[in-house]
């Protein structure tokens, strides 16, 4: 069954080659059946291979299957292969899985789109380059898979490109991804001369025998890694272009929030964990991104009225939760809550795009109200899914991931306690901020009426992921609640254990700070958010209040300085070098040319004793030269 690991990628790819090809002549139903069904036959084949690996594991846990030779260079060969092992087979899981649930959704949110088809062919790229970045086994094909989830995301959020301002996201998402990706190719050059290969797994045993733990060229190859990370997952500095994301439709934001390219740093660091390994510096580096994102980001969300930008912001946070987790040695903590996150964050897009779907495109959760009663199915699902992000204790799978990295944090020899009071301070402001979203959006009363219902293929996607965000975090649970390790176990084949033990004690202290701080953080949204909301009005008309909700709005001001110290003084430049240096130079040739021809045609009189007389001249100055010589 393994060897059919190449069907996975096969058939999005199929799919979209047949919308791309076919997509205009084809009614929507048969876009729909191409477009949905590709994806669930991509699921389908994933889900049999996963049986089939875990019955009968392949030698080392690894199977690898080479395609084609992509081109033979000096004995440079990489390959169109694919690289299957546990970490790479949780990915897939998750990306098709979820993928699938969005395209379902789709069908239906999309239905009235006069460009569906072309949607559905952008969705099954932007799928299929995802697969083919956690299947690459070379950076360069997993380079291909990193550009084409860029390029994806591009045409995805500016995909209503008639409006200017969703033009201007899609652009801004592409430049700012850009630096990361630059990054990473110095890093992929750099990684080749230094090691000689670009197969990950002969990379990083190679890695493990020439570097030395510290070595400066590790320490290097790993800051490199790290900045396409951070472009790709939205880190801290790089993260201004994921909010602006919003632009494209609700379940493009689903995709690229839950299960595909804000994820892809998180795997990036995963699979190369042997070079951060061999860079502590680089490591401590990462923790702090990820601590550091996770704050700023989750006061930022605080500040946001438009429901899926307290989403985006919400995304941002959580990556950095799974940056931290990388940072402090935590990988299969960060996996896991990568698993965890897709489904609670895709349940929350879905649900958002019903309640704009119903409300004619009303994004502003204070124009909302009582929707608890109107949309009820969404509600519970909504809640659920809030509850798995805010990590509320024992019921929900964002308590055990968050958990996980948080205990990890502190009793990794890559932690500190000021990391996981970093940490724990984000579960607080998670939950402050996503049930302030939930009690301002659902109670209250209605402020508007719903202009439509939601259909099945809208309601069953949100159902099967509330299922999901609830009960997928007993794959792994602390010792204190029944010590069930299938995840990191699983895992273990593939990375390295995690580093950090806690006693029964400490391990209770932890556990009970991380439930703790999500109910406080819940409980005081009730307070500050149900019912009239006094404190926060009184809060809002002092001049302070004012101005920190202005900076949290902004998301602390990064596009301000950006705009500033980047933008406008390129813009300045390139008016003020309108007559580029470069083209003065082309057109200097020109002009020299020009007066060449000129003077030469001077000399074409067409009167024959003149070309004598010249030939002549010519032939003294010869002989003239070879006498003196």
């Amino acid at each position: 069954m393994l060897e059919l690991l190449w069907l996975v990628l096969a058939f999005p790819l199929a799919g979209f080659l047949v919308l791309l090809t076919l997509g205009r002549t084809m009614p929507k139903r048969g876009v729909a059946l191409v477009g949905v069904g590709s994806i669930g036959l991509a699921a389908g084949t994933t889900f049999a291979i996963a049986a089939s690996y875990l019955t009968s594991p392949p030698p080392g846990g690894v199977f690898e299957e080479t395609l084609w030779t992509w081109w033979h260079v000096e004995g440079f060969a990489p390959s169109i292969g694919l690289h299957l092992d546990a970490l790479s087979l949780t990915f897939i899981l998750v990306v098709t899985w979820v993928g699938f649930l969005i395209h379902l959704y789709s069908a239906e949110f999309m239905a009235d789109d006069e460009d569906y088809a072309r949607y559905f062919t952008y969705m099954n790229l932007f799928v299929t380059s995802m697969l083919a970045l956690v299947l690459a086994d070379n950076l360069v094909f997993l380079l291909l898979g990193w550009e084409g989830v860029g390029l994806c995301s591009y045409l995805l959020i500016g995909f209503w490109y008639k409006d200017p301002a969703n033009v201007h996201a899609a652009r801004k998402a592409f430049v700012v991804t850009r630096i990361g990706d630059v990054a990473l190719t110095v890093g992929i050059f750099l990684l080749f001369q230094w090691l000689g290969t670009l197969h990950i797994e002969d990379m990083l045993a190679r890695a493990g025998t020439v570097w030395p733990i510290g070595s400066g060229a590790a320490v290097a190859a790993a800051m490199l890694l790290l900045g396409g990370a951070m472009g790709k997952s939205a880190q801290v500095p790089l993260q201004t272009w994921l909010p602006d994301a919003m632009a494209g439709p609700t379940p493009v934001s689903a995709l690229i929030h839950a299960a595909t390219m804000v994820t892809a740093g998180v795997y990036l660091i995963a699979r190369t964990h042997t070079i951060f390994e061999l860079a502590p510096a680089a490591m401590r580096v990462v923790a702090v991104t990820g601590m550091v994102t996770l704050l700023l980001s989750g006061f930022a969300a605080l500040g946001q009225r438009d429901i899926k930008r307290i989403l985006a912001y919400s995304t941002i946070s959580q990556i950095g939760y799974m940056v931290l987790g990388l940072g402090v040695g935590a990988w299969a903590g960060a996996v896991f809550h990568f698993m965890t996150h897709a489904f609670f964050k895709a349940l929350l897009f879905l649900g958002a795009g019903i309640i704009i779907h119903c409300l004619y495109h009303e994004h502003d959760i204070y124009q909302m109200g009582g929707l608890r009663k109107q949309l009820p199915v969404t509600f519970w699902t909504f809640l659920a899914g809030s509850a798995a992000l805010a990590g509320f204790p024992l019921v929900t799978s964002g308590f055990y991931s968050k958990d996980l990295i948080l205990t990890q944090a502190f009793t990794s020899p890559y932690g500190s306690w000021w990391l996981w009071a970093g940490g724990l301070l984000g579960v607080f402001l998670t939950g402050l901020y996503i049930f302030r979203g939930v009690f301002v959006a659902f109670f209250g009363e209605p402020q508007r009426e719903l202009e439509r219902h939601p259909g099945w293929l809208l309601r069953i996607p949100v159902i099967v992921l509330g299922i999901f965000a609830v009960g997928a975090g007993f794959l792994e649970t602390p010792d204190i609640l029944g010590g069930v390790k299938v995840l990191s176990n699983f895992l273990g084949q593939a990375l390295p254990a995690m580093a950090g033990h806690a006693s029964t004690g400490t391990e209770i202290g932890l556990e009970t700070a991380a439930g703790l701080a999500s109910l406080l953080g819940i409980g005081v949204a009730a307070a500050l958010f149900l019912g009239q909301r006094t404190l926060v009005h009184r809060a809002m008309e002092t001049t302070i209040g004012r101005r920190v909700q202005r900076l949290w709005a902004a998301g602390w001001g990064f596009d301000w300085v950006y705009d500033r110290l980047l933008a406008r003084p390129y813009a300045w430049l390139a008016n003020t070098n309108r007559d580029d240096v470069v083209d003065g130079a082309v057109m200097a040739t020109r002009l020299v040319t020009i007066g060449l021809n000129r003077g030469l045609s001077v000399t074409q009189t067409g009167r024959v004793r003149f070309y004598a007389a010249g030939m002549a001249a010519g032939a003294v100055v010869v002989l003239l030269i070879v006498v003196l010589s």
